[in-house]
């Protein structure tokens, strides 16, 4: 036997799972602390994206026990639709089996992995099986399953399968996990990412109970659900060569004229006639005969075509008013701001950024500025400094805006910044999904976000900042009346008494016209009720 049909007999295939199994930091596990925040992340995404496809308000409840030995207990439960019977298994334990990856609208769950990687995680650290309570409906019987993970085959195991009466108000899920972790707080802890999950959902609930027994309600600051995203097909300027070769080979269309406008958006019958004579090719030509050159000259035809950018009806922004609620709610702060970018597009995907501030109030000056960031609503927690949302903020000339900062770092000021992209597809630099990649689109539309809010900012700052002038002009004068009513009175021949009389009414009117403007810095947002009766925020125009 030779060599090579030694070597042959060795090769195999690997299941996902087991790449997984041995390679699981690139999935967030790569430190126990780090692995608590992952599953508890994982678990509460899937629960928030599960209510608002149900179009249910958001009620998610976060429970860690501590065991013992560096061995925690998580049970997230949420009031969402439920799961039915026959998905559940695959859902928890079977990688990359998901509903979101081949639909272009935005999610928080893409890739069918999250969930099943903490269970994997749980039963490669404690060889203990993940627990699942799934209700569908009020007079249905609520399913529980316990599960394993086969990673030779990336097959569900069913430890345990049972009907049982769970006394829960209508539906919902509920796993528990036993796994090994570290539970520390800080800015990277479970108690910071809930946090922030309230400020970027402000329709959600959340009630935490920490390892140390200590239980927080995140109360939502609205009623109204994010508007529901739609589906659209992708745009020809995202599609590379090699997806378009898929695409011809597996549509049902039966000319490259009906291929172009029914698998893309915004395709029109003209615009894929365009389409087709700036590549050189004919618009009855059959999809499926078509060659690499073929196919070369159909790309290049697009890049050549102008084409309408696509919907951004398959995004939910947060928007200025939610975003803003959620960080008055959390940060407490005396100038708060939000501004929404339009959409704009990377590799003919839709996204839009977001940025809010929260100035002064309980946060410190002499440290850097707190940056929160978000991707589709998830708190990003690690790898800031690779983080394209990190490069804008230090991109961005702070000082005209009051706030002290170095060349190419961030800057320093009581300050909370909040960055939020949205999109159908974020495009992480890792599957761990912490930090966003460095595309110059999203970085020019983040600077700009960043630069509209700051000039808010300084506007208020420069203000405060006359009027605390003016005040302690004010003080050094009345400091001194009795000296300088003394020198006029033997100037002028008038009474001492007289003058001093008038010089403090005249300082009267001078303190009335400050406090009115110091009044106008700290009610720099107004209430107001809007046309359906409910009571928002509006901004606070600066005078003159």
């Amino acid at each position: 036997m030779s060599k090579a049909d030694e070597l042959a007999k060795k090769q195999k295939d690997i299941s996902v799972a087991e790449f997984f199994e041995r390679n699981r930091h690139l999935l967030g596990f790569d430190n126990k602390r780090k692995a608590l925040l992952t599953v508890v992340k994982e678990a509460v995404d899937n629960s928030l994206d599960a209510c608002e496809e149900a179009k249910i308000l958001p009620e998610i409840n976060v429970q860690i026990v501590e065991m013992g030995n560096d061995r925690f207990r998580i049970t997230i439960e949420d009031n969402g639709p439920g799961i039915i019977k026959k998905q559940i298994p695959n859902i928890f334990a079977k990688l990359l089996y998901g509903s979101k990856f081949h639909t272009m609208k935005q999610a928080r769950g893409q890739q069918g992995i999250g969930i099943s990687a903490a269970v994997l995680y749980a039963q490669l650290t404690t060889g203990r099986p993940a627990k699942i309570w799934s209700k569908t409906g009020s007079d249905k019987p609520a399913q529980y399953f316990e599960l394993h993970i086969d990673t030779q085959t990336n097959n569900p195991e069913i430890v345990k399968e049972e009907e049982i009466d769970w006394k829960k108000k209508e539906s919902g899920v509920k796993i528990e996990l036993d796994i090994d972790a570290t539970y520390q707080k800080g800015d990277q802890s479970v108690d910071s990412y809930l946090k922030q999950t309230a400020i970027g959902n402000p329709h959600a609930t959340f009630i935490y109970t920490n390892p140390k027994a200590e239980q927080f309600i995140f109360a939502r600051a609205t009623d109204n659900l994010p508007k529901e995203p739609t589906e659209i097909k992708p745009h020809p300027y995202g599609v590379e060569l090699g997806i378009m070769l898929k695409m011809l080979k597996n549509t049902e269309c039966r000319t490259l004229q009906s291929f172009l406008t029914q698998e893309f958006s915004r395709v029109g019958p003209q615009t894929a006639k365009d389409i087709c004579d700036a590549g050189g090719l004919f618009t009855n030509m059959k999809p499926d005969e078509l060659q690499l050159p073929h196919v070369e000259k159909l790309v290049e035809g697009i890049k050549k075509t102008k084409i309408i950018a696509p919907s951004t009806d398959c995004i939910s922004p947060i928007g200025e008013e939610l975003l803003e609620k959620g960080l008055r709610k959390e940060i407490n702060a005396e100038f708060y701001t939000a501004v929404s970018r339009s959409p704009d597009v990377y590799r003919g995907i839709p996204f839009v950024i977001e940025v809010a501030i929260a100035y002064g109030g309980a946060q410190t000056a002499d440290e850097p500025v707190r940056m929160l960031r978000f991707a589709n609503r998830v708190p990003l927690l690690y790898q800031q400094g690779a983080c394209a949302c990190t490069k804008s903020v230090v991109q961005t000339n702070w000082r005209p805006y009051g706030l002290s900062q170095s060349q190419g770092s961030i800057p320093m000021g009581p300050l909370t910044i909040v960055v939020s992209l949205v999109s159908v597809w974020p495009p992480f630099t890792s599957e761990a999904k912490e930090a966003v990649a460095h595309y110059p689109e999203i970085i020019k539309e983040m600077k700009l976000a960043l630069q509209e809010a700051g000039r808010k900012l300084g506007a208020y700052v420069n203000k405060k900042r006359r009027v605390a002038d003016q005040q302690e002009r004010v003080s050094i004068f009345e400091n001194y009346i009795p000296e300088v009513a003394q020198a006029l009175a033997k100037l002028s021949g008038t009474g001492k008494e007289r003058i001093i009389e008038c010089m403090r009414n005249m300082l009267e009117k001078n303190k009335e016209y400050i406090q009115a403007h110091k009044e106008a810095h700290k009610v720099e947002k107004k209430e107001h009720v809007d046309r359906e009766g409910q009571i928002s925020l509006t901004g606070f125009e600066n005078d003159e």
